[in-house]
């Protein structure tokens, strides 16, 4: 599986209608790409963790969307739903981090690590 991951701060002065073209942009890419697998979406959490005091302020939300490979993401990437919530990205946001991952168990990070 693939993960492609949207760490996301929506612009603090977003009008309703705004929050809303976002939203309706998402869902139609999202549903519109027939490579996605499976989307989630979350709001960050701060409960008094020491990182949390030196983490940025970069991100109130999190979506993760599913692909089965490489060449799936690229679909989504590529899709015409994608272009106009790519657009909104430049416009409504005042920041976005985005990776991708191939994801794996936990073995995948004892793979990087040195023998000894």
């Amino acid at each position: 599986m693939l993960f492609h991951v949207v760490l996301l701060k929506p612009r603090a002065d977003l009008s309703v209608e705004d929050r809303q073209r976002f939203l309706a942009a998402f869902d139609r890419a999202i549903r519109d790409v027939p490579t996605v697998r499976g989307v989630r979406v979350g709001t960050r959490v701060r409960h008094g963790a020491g990182y949390e005091a030196v983490a940025p302020d970069a991100a109130d939300y999190l979506a993760i969307i599913e692909f089965d490979d490489v060449a799936g993401l690229q679909t989504y990437l590529r899709h015409p739903s994608h272009d106009e919530l790519g657009r909104l990205f430049g416009t409504l946001l005042a920041g976005a981090l985005v990776f991708d991952f191939q994801m794996s168990g936990a073995e995948l990070i004892m793979e990087g690590l040195p023998e000894g």
